[in-house]
């Protein structure tokens, strides 16, 4: 049985990740307060901010901004979008 945690995001129990998503104090905080469905919705959006805004990951400002906006994301604060994106129809 996989485990389950509170998720931050969500506020209530799902399940957890399987390990955590980065290394030290950090990846252990994600990896006991978000669930996996969570962070799979993170992921999909942090993708569409590296692509749309043509962002550099060995840019330690890009990886703080990215930083910034995966915490707001979790916490149901507004975060910034790809824009002009449109999703796939159905």
């Amino acid at each position: 049985m996989s485990r389950t945690v509170f998720c931050r995001k969500y506020q209530k129990e799902l399940e957890g990740l399987d390990f955590p998503p980065m290394p030290g104090k950090k990846g252990q905080e994600l990896f006991e307060t978000v669930s996996k469905q969570a962070w799979e919705e993170w992921q999909s959006q942090q993708t569409m901010l590296i692509n749309e805004k043509h962002l550099s990951l060995m840019d330690p400002n890009t990886r703080k901004y990215l930083q910034a906006q995966m915490e707001h994301f979790l916490d149901n604060e507004p975060f910034d979008k790809a824009e002009g994106y449109v999703p796939p129809e159905q």
